[in-house]
């Protein structure tokens, strides 16, 4: 029989588990529908999700639709137990998203999409609740085109002709084809969903029953079963306890076949299986062989942990999802750390995120959260397992610290008897990407051995940033250059020297502090909608009105998790119950307050003896350190860098310490060629035209700190075209003649405001496109290279050049807004530019007008002087009678 593996995701009462239930009694899983709020649901199990009436924790249900084996992975829905979600996504063959029809997309919603898009997950898509009153089926399909994907395609009408004319327009190939034989197959429409270019969408109540039958069929009409290698693979996503203590390790099969008794292994460990269950709701089947396709819980594994593959799947799982708040663990009198915290390690396997440790400065049992809800379950739970009643005090926030321009970190390590020598390279990294390590130190230089070494150590620990001792991301590390004496070298001076250079490259850059931000939703009635905007403005967030029905408004935006924690309770106060707060984590940006964060976490890199940045060099046979400033000035091997001034010109610029700055106009031409990656894509209709640069003898120069800085406009093409009512309507016939019309309207504006104007288009999606600058009339218009978006273009040019001009960002997108913000530049939102352009445009035409007014031709301009009085008699008389 054919097996597919299907996650069923949804924000939090959305109807998830409900529609599960009605999957199960329909496919004759089940004999009655359990429900929620009657504690009896098939797939909540445990006490504390039939308490609560949420689901914690996933399980799987095993059920068939026709000759179809589907194993369905219900997740929880509240964004604190997202962790849990996503462990689970990495073994879908498909998802289920459920959205309730009465709420719409809601933040979480569009977290879940985002995770869907990169696990690369063919998604059905669920509208549930459609029996509530006031449910609007094109308006939702609407939103769900403008919100996730214009590849939302309504499948409970496949046999109107619109139907097709929708899937056509997802694809060209399919395009072509249509438009000859008037006919799109099936099994063209399965391919489409596998590559995630369409997206079945499903109306109905699963409370009700209602489209849940046309749903099942349509899961059998488009799924296509995954065909598997046999060569034997496997993914573990979880491991739990059962009533008996036995610890339970879930996969799911990816190659292959796996029998009771044979022996697995992985990087650190090797064990042999004991047994083998299928679960399906709180029930098991032991059996003796599990193939490919099938999600099993084993016994025999004591060390294996989440996100580990074995067989053929060596790549380990890192989630994308991380906890952003830290708490401190309180004991009941009498109970001793020691004795609790290897306990507490159950807990750390389950959940692998909560990292539970002891500090050892201040004597504490810490661990890391998503939110305060997961925090009482995790209370229950250890009281219900190890019978410790604990409490938790506030939480802090969990920072991250990242660099903003390249250094060479050196980190020499040579007491009497040891030697080695360390060069890395620093470079800021992509958003999202986490620390890259690479190399590119010759085995001239090095042997391959301690490359490797070196290699290790990078990647063995956690590495702590110099601000405030928090977690670094978003940096590539690069290992360069390294030297090893024949004598007195072991493995363990590399470890040292690795540690030590890198803390050297990271005093001697500029750090910046990063800390979490929720994406926000807030519901609330019309006449509090100016205490909300305050709030959110006041709390370091950007918001802005998104739709209004009856008397309600719905606000969204983004705001740091610091501030955000317990305005859900202020809501609830100044609404009386009528407002609403959904907040969903959507990432780590550079913080507002960051001085003011630093100064009360008060951490001192030179006492952190952890992590040092000091080095260690020997001389007359004696051992003596450097201090991380001094120790360029004694390395044995030269810098990577070799323009040292550079380096350090653009660490001045950035510290923005330089006592002044001389800068020509041509100066500033340069930097906009350098940065804007000029080539010859033919992207546009018009002429480009080179910019021209003189020489800098030639150029007089102008003082910096003395003259004014240019004003320059950044605007987001596609953003703005979305958000303007006409173009967005003209780019539905014609992108180009819409982005023409905008261009137009800036270069006009142009002439008016004499200001640099930079107009900037995605073209992330156009394979093998390189970052192009062309020159439009007065402004200029840039196409950016292949994976890059407007926004990560404006966001470093923003940032790069902040020194040199006055920079307004045009543009509507509430994350774009709260970056370059933070970086100091001012904002316009895509609305306020338009107004701003026709007040510009009316005062043209006015000023026209009164041009054309003073040059007409009139009688009393060509009568003498002496004329002039007595024909302005005869008026007045005339009027008189």
């Amino acid at each position: 029989m054919n097996k597919v593996v299907i996650g069923i995701l949804a924000h939090v009462d959305a109807g998830k588990t409900t529609l599960s239930e009605a999957l199960l009694y329909l496919s004759g899983k089940i004999k009655s529908i359990g429900r929620v709020d009657n504690k009896d649901a098939y797939l909540d199990t445990y006490a504390l999700e039939k308490e609560r009436g949420i689901t914690i924790f996933a399980k799987q249900a095993v059920f068939n639709i026709d000759n179809l084996e589907v194993t369905l992975l219900d997740t929880p829905g509240h964004v604190d137990f997202s962790s849990e979600m996503e462990r689970t996504l990495p073994l879908l063959d498909y998802a289920i998203l459920v959205i309730s029809a009465a709420d719409g997309i809601q933040t979480h919603t569009k977290t879940l999409w985002m995770l869907l898009e990169t696990y690369n997950i063919p998604t059905f898509i669920f509208i549930n609740k459609m029996d509530q009153y006031g449910t609007d089926k094109d308006k939702l399909i609407k939103e769900l085109k403008e919100q996730l994907n214009h590849g939302c395609i309504d499948f409970n009408n496949i046999n109107q002709n619109s139907f097709f004319e929708e899937i056509a327009m997802c694809d060209e190939e399919v395009l072509d084809s249509y438009l000859y034989s008037g006919y799109i197959d099936q099994v063209v429409i399965k391919s489409l969903l596998i590559e995630r270019k369409v997206f079945p969408c499903f109306f109905g109540s699963a409370l009700k029953l209602e489209g849940v039958e046309e749903f099942i069929k349509g899961l059998r009409d488009l799924i296509i079963p995954p065909l598997y290698p046999t060569d034997f693979g496997a993914k573990i996503f979880k491991i739990t306890r059962d009533e008996n203590n036995n610890r339970l390790t879930h996969m799911k099969i990816t190659g292959g076949r796996l029998k009771v008794k044979d022996t697995l292994t992985h990087d650190n460990w090797e064990e042999k299986i004991n047994q083998i269950r299928i679960y399906s709701g709180n029930k098991y089947e032991v059996v003796g062989e599990v193939t490919a396709g099938s999600v099993c819980a084993v016994t025999g594994l004591s060390k294996a942990l989440p996100g580990e593959g074995l067989g053929i799947e060596e790549a380990n799982y890192l989630p994308l999802l991380e906890p952003v708040l830290v708490y401190r663990l309180v004991l009941p009198e009498g109970c001793d750390p020691r004795v609790i915290l290897p306990k507490l390690k159950q807990l750390e396997e389950e959940e692998p995120e909560l990292k539970i440790t002891w500090n050892e400065q201040l004597e504490e049992i810490q661990l890391r959260v998503m939110g305060e809800m997961q925090l009482e379950i995790l209370q229950r739970l250890i009281l219900d397992r190890f019978g410790v009643e604990v409490g938790f005090t506030d939480g802090g926030i969990i920072y991250k610290e990242t660099i903003a321009n390249i250094v060479e970190g050196v980190g020499h390590f040579e007491p009497l008897g040891h030697y080695a020598e360390v060069h890395l390279l620093l470079e800021p990294g992509e958003r999202g990407t986490g620390i890259v390590i690479e190399n590119k130190c010759s085995e001239d230089t090095l042997s391959g051995n301690f490359q490797r070494l070196i290699l290790q150590h990078l990647s063995e620990k956690v590495h702590k940033g110099v601000l405030t001792g928090s977690d670094i991301i978003d940096i590539k590390i690069t290992l360069v250059s390294g030297r090893a004496h024949k004598k007195h070298t072991s493995g363990g001076d590399f470890r040292e020297a690795t540690y030590r250079a890198l803390r050297q490259g990271l005093m001697e850059t500029v750090s910046i502090l990063l800390e979490p931000y929720y994406s926000i939703r807030l519901e609330l009635p019309e006449n509090m909608v100016g205490r909300a905007l305050t709030d959110i403005n006041l709390m370091g967030g950007t918001c802005q009105i998104t739709d209004k029905t009856n008397d309600m408004v719905i606000i969204e935006g983004v705001a740091p998790v610091r501030t955000m924690r317990n305005y859900h309770k202020d809501v609830i106060a100044y609404t009386k119950g009528l407002g609403r707060l959904y907040q969903s984590l959507v990432g780590y940006f550079p913080s507002n307050d960051s001085q003011k964060i630093i100064t009360e976490i008060g951490y001192n890199p030179l006492t952190d003896f952890d992590n040092p940045s000091y080095s260690i060099f020997c001389a007359n046979g004696t051992s003596y350190t450097v201090p991380w400033y001094e120790v360029k000035n004694h390395m044995h091997l030269e810098s990577y860098l070799q323009n040292q001034s550079k380096i350090a010109k653009d660490r001045e610029e950035i510290l923005k310490k330089q006592e002044e700055r001389f800068i020509s106009q041509e100066e500033i031409e340069r930097i906009i060629q350098k940065t804007l990656f000029a080539n010859k894509g033919d992207k546009s209709k018009w002429k480009r035209h080179s910019i021209k640069v003189s020489s800098k003898e030639d150029t007089p120069k102008i003082h910096y700190e003395d003259q004014p800085k240019e004003e320059c406009l950044l605007v987001d093409g596609y953003n703005v075209i979305h958000a303007w009512p006409e173009l967005k309507e003209l780019s539905k016939i014609n992108m180009d003649a819409a982005r023409l019309q905008l261009l137009d309207n800036l270069s006009n504006y142009r002439g008016v405001k004499k200001c640099r104007i930079i107009v900037v288009f995605d073209a992330y999606r156009v394979a093998n496109h390189q970052e192009e600058i062309s020159k439009y009339k007065n402004i200029y218009v840039v196409y950016t290279k292949e994976a890059q978006t407007a926004d990560e273009y404006i966001e470093k040019f923003a940032f790069s050049n902040r020194k040199k001009y006055n920079i307004t960002v045009a543009t509507s997108d509430a994350l774009e807004q709260l970056i370059v913000r933070g970086q100091g530049s001012k904002l316009l939102s895509a609305r306020e530019l338009k107004l701003e352009i026709e007040r510009v445009n009316e005062m043209l035409k006015r000023k026209y007008i009164n041009v054309q007014d003073s040059n007409r031709n009139t009688l009393i301009k060509t009568l003498s002087p002496s004329l002039k009085p007595k024909l302005y008699r005869i008026i007045q008389k005339n009027q008189i009678n």
